[in-house]
């Protein structure tokens, strides 16, 4: 039912017994498995993803059939277990079964699977002001506090009909403050670094998941943003990853995060309008390009942290933690201006002038042997309250990923007619709820930057290429590092703006490139706005790239999962050494290196005007030597004979 096309501001019966329907209408609830997966041989690894990852396409099945047939459903209950649940509970059973035996070829077999097959149906609304308290120090939402949205008797269906609902936002002016930090201790880390990755101005989207669901399109059911690394797909290897450009200004990071993307509820037709990840599963409406992101790594507050290994995989919050419930939920809303109070379970309503924020704070301690584990969780771990570690795990650097975006607050009281709603992609039967917002993270730091960033934030400062740039200088550009240990952080124009071309072909710093990343589908290039860098709330007159088409056979590397190391894992011999020569931007100040604390604005470092090789190379001085030195020849043989014939003369 899209409540959003018949809702009317002054409540007419039609747009009343809609609006019913859509709260009493129900979701599929299944226990979730791959929670429960703590211990896969890696060599059972890809069946398992592989089965997993067909447990969520049955749910989101199920799910579609059950909106419909939900008028069916309403006349005759007992159709939903018939032609639904039951049918949903035999593939379910069948799918468990192939999990248990690759398990059980590599090792013992699992017990208690075949229990977790039944579903049930729960209602839209259950689960309407779950709460808990966000990692990190955020406390949550109260039910219904500082909420000045309406009550649920008038709640709205989304343009997809599957939400969000009025419940799902709070007034943030009426929430009170609720941001708790641990106090810093002697010995502890303060520094830290910045690396400015772009917004994901061209566009990079997929509904894969390469952590979760590697080998398998669409295994995320809704679509991602992603910056940095920009081979991101289910087929990437670690070798792709590794081999991949980047949006990043420091060519050193070449990481991917990426997060569920933002939607208008707008009735715009997006590209995914009719495919899997997107329309076809309730996932409608214009994407939102952020305004800001900013990717800050922090130090502990009771020890110094350990360098990341490379290719570690971090999730933060829950995809399905609507029907989980929150107790992995980790994501935080807010607005410009109010971040001393954050929401976990309700998305912001912003005042004017204020912008959204999407804030993910990433686990930060490392069990020191697992880049990954069998349900994604089990080898890292956040701070204890007062910010130390569990027993057995060690502190690294804690990524916090915020995201800006400039959206207005929607106009509930008519179903956002006036003012469209805004929410994240979600899992069909996770209906849009705030709760289930979550990033993804896998560290392609280059070796020595990684080392810079330890020793920065160890020792206290503020380093990176995203922290406190000079002011640029007149037109300045980014270029790769000559030494990835001490990076050139490019002008502050370009961050959180598009992603950097590789040294050897700088584009404009004014317009973002269309050029799509190797190894992916065409661009679709709507108008390009006049300043992308900040886009105008929900703009995406931008280059879209939907690499979902088909799986990727760049390389023979699989990707490491949950694979046992003891030390970080060594840079592939594919990779440029550390220290090569790059290209360096002309008539440009150069800008403080990452790693080290930015210099006071004007010492900039005067810049060379001119190459080298045109000041005044070999070959340009043999072109002008040459006809100076035949000229000087010809002199001396005319000597000679003017010399000869006075002497035969005498």
């Amino acid at each position: 039912m899209n409540v959003y096309a018949s809702a009317t501001e002054g409540g007419d019966q039609q747009a009343q017994a809609a609006t019913a329907q859509v709260l009493s209408a129900p979701t599929v609830y299944c226990p979730d498995v791959g929670s429960r997966l703590t211990d896969v041989p890696d060599a059972a690894r890809e069946a398992v993803d592989g089965e997993l990852a067909q447990l969520d396409q049955q749910i989101a099945a199920a799910y579609q059939q059950l909106t419909e047939s939900a008028a069916a459903i309403e006349q005759n209950p007992g159709l939903a277990d018939e032609t639904i649940m039951n049918p949903l509970k035999e593939k379910r059973s069948e799918s468990l079964q192939r999990i248990a035996d690759a398990i059980g070829r590599e090792g013992g077999r699992p017990q208690g699977l075949e229990d977790l097959a039944a579903c049930t149906l729960r209602s839209s609304n259950q689960g309407d002001g779950q709460s808990a308290a966000p990692q990190g120090g955020a406390t949550p939402s109260q039910s219904g506090q500082g909420s000045a949205a309406p009550s649920q008797g008038t709640g709205i269906g989304g343009q997809g009909g599957n939400g969000p609902v009025a419940a799902d936002y709070a007034d943030i002016t009426s929430v009170q403050p609720n941001v708790t930090t641990p106090a810093e201790q002697s010995g502890g880390s303060t520094g830290t670094f910045s690396s400015s990755c772009g917004v994901n101005a061209n566009g990079l989207f997929n509904s894969d998941n390469v952590i979760v669901a590697p080998g398998v399109s669409n295994g995320a059911h809704h679509f991602h943003d992603y910056i940095g690394n920009q081979s991101n797909n289910a087929f990437a290897s670690d070798q792709d990853l590794a081999n991949a450009d980047t949006s990043c200004a420091d060519q050193g990071d070449k990481s991917t995060y990426y997060w569920p993307v933002l939607r208008l509820q707008n009735g715009k037709q997006e590209r995914d309008a009719d495919k899997p990840g997107g329309g076809t599963e309730g996932n409608a409406g214009q994407i939102v390009t952020a305004k800001e992101v900013t990717l800050t790594f922090e130090g502990n507050p009771t020890s110094k942290v350990t360098e990341m290994p490379r290719l570690l995989r971090v999730i933060t919050g829950d995809a399905k933690a609507f029907v989980n419930g929150p107790a992995n939920a980790n994501a935080s809303w807010s607005c410009t201006g109010y971040e001393d109070r954050q929401l976990k379970d309700k998305y912001p309503l912003c005042p004017s002038g204020s912008d959204v924020v999407r804030t993910f704070r990433f686990q930060s301690c490392w069990d020191g042997r697992n880049i990954d584990s069998a349900n994604h969780r089990t080898h890292v771990a956040f701070e204890g309250p007062d910010g130390s570690c569990p027993a057995g795990f060690q502190a690294i650097p804690q990524l916090v990923q915020r995201i800006v975006y400039a959206v207005d607050a929607p106009s509930l009281q008519d179903g956002g007619r006036t003012v469209p709603l805004f929410a994240v992609d979600s899992f069909p039967e996770q209906l849009h709820k705030p709760v289930t917002d979550h990033g993804d993270f896998i560290n392609v730091f280059d070796e020595s930057l990684m080392r810079t960033m330890v020793d920065c934030i160890n020792s206290g400062r503020k380093c990176g290429a995203g922290a406190d740039e000079q002011p640029p200088a007149e037109s300045a550009s980014p270029s790769e590092p000559s030494d990835t240990a001490s990076p050139v952080a490019p002008p502050a124009e370009t961050q959180n703006a598009e992603p950097s071309e590789p040294a050897t072909e700088q584009p404009s710093s004014e317009q973002p490139s269309s050029e799509p990343p190797a190894d992916t589908p065409a661009t679709e290039t709507a108008a390009a706005s006049d300043n992308a860098s900040t886009p105008a709330s929900g703009d995406t007159g931008l280059p879209r790239v939907y690499a979902t088409a088909s799986p990727k056979k760049t390389s023979t590397t699989k990707s490491s999962g949950g694979g046992v190391i003891s030390k970080p894992t060594q840079r592939p011999d594919t990779e440029a050494p550390t220290g090569s020569a790059a290209a360096t931007p002309t008539d440009t100040a150069v800008a403080a290196p990452a790693g080290q604390e930015t210099p006071a604005t004007g010492s900039q470092t005067a810049p060379q005007t001119e190459p080298q090789a045109v000041q005044g190379g070999l070959a340009e001085t043999g072109a002008h030597l040459w006809p100076a030195v035949f000229g000087g020849l010809l002199l001396a043989s005319g000597a000679a004979l003017l010399w000869r014939a006075r002497r035969n003369s005498a």
